[in-house]
C-alpha cells in the first residue's frame, strides 16, 4: 500500500505525458518517506464512457484516488496527501491555464480487517539494499 488510481478523459491525453505524471506521483509518495517504496503502486486507467457536467466534449477530466492501509495519524495523511496534490496539480497547470478541466483526488483508508495482501517486493528490495 498505497495504491494510487488515476483515471482520466481520453481527451486529456492529447495535452499531458500520462507516464511521466504517473512517475511524478510515484516518486513524490516515495518521496514523503510515509509509504514502504515495495507497496507502492501507480495506475492510469482511460475512462472511454465519460459525461462532465454539460456534456461539451471539450471538457477534461482527471481523478487520483489513494488507497492507503491505516495506522498513520490523520495530520502524516494529510501532509502525504498535500504533498502528492501539489505535485499532481502542478503537473496539470499548463493544461487547467487553457482548456476545460476538473481535477481531483481523495486518500482513501482502508478498513484494517478487509485489506488482504501478499507481496514478496519487500523482501527483493531488502536484498538490493544489501549487495
Amino acid at each position: 500500500m498505497p495504491h494510487f488510481i488515476m483515471e482520466f478523459s481520453p481527451n486529456l491525453e492529447s495535452d499531458i505525458d500520462v507516464p511521466q505524471l504517473m512517475k511524478v506521483i510515484h516518486r513524490e509518495a516515495i518521496n514523503t518517506g510515509v509509504f514502504p517504496k515495495g507497496g507502492i503502486r501507480t495506475r492510469a486507467i482511460k475512462s472511454d464512457y465519460y459525461l462532465i457536467a454539460d456534456e461539451d466534449p471539450s471538457n477534461r477530466f482527471i481523478h487520483l484516488t489513494a488507497k492507503i492501509g491505516t495506522g498513520r495519524d490523520i495530520a502524516t495523511r494529510k501532509e502525504a496527501a498535500q504533498r502528492i496534490f501539489t505535485v499532481f496539480s502542478d503537473f496539470l497547470q499548463p493544461v487547467f491555464e487553457e482548456q476545460f478541466l476538473s481535477i481531483g483526488f481523495e486518500m482513501i483508508e482502508l478498513h484494517p480487517q478487509l485489506n488482504f495482501k501478499k507481496n514478496n517486493i519487500h523482501q527483493k528490495l531488502a536484498a538490493q539494499s544489501k549487495a
